[in-house]
C-alpha cells in the first residue's frame, strides 16, 4: 500500500464531483464509495504502521532484559 488510499481518495472525489455535475446519482455514490475505500486503506495503514512500532518495542524491551541477565 505505498499510496495509503490516497489514489482512491482523489479518484473518488473526481468522481463525485462529477456526478454533481452531471446529475448521476450513480457515478455520485461511486465516488462515495471509492473515497471510503481510499479511507479505509489509510486507516488500515496507520493501524499496520503502529502495530509494527508496538512489536519493535516489545522486542526491544525482550532484547533489554536478556542483556541484564
Amino acid at each position: 500500500m505505498t499510496d495509503k488510499g490516497k489514489v482512491d481518495k482523489a479518484v473518488g472525489k473526481v468522481q463525485e464531483t462529477a456526478g454533481d455535475i452531471t446529475s448521476n446519482d450513480k457515478l455520485k455514490g461511486k465516488g462515495l464509495l471509492k473515497q471510503a475505500e481510499g479511507k479505509v486503506k489509510e486507516v488500515s495503514s496507520e493501524i499496520k504502521e503502529k502495530t509494527e512500532e508496538i512489536v519493535d518495542d516489545v522486542k526491544d524491551k525482550f532484547k533489554e532484559h536478556d542483556d541484564k541477565k
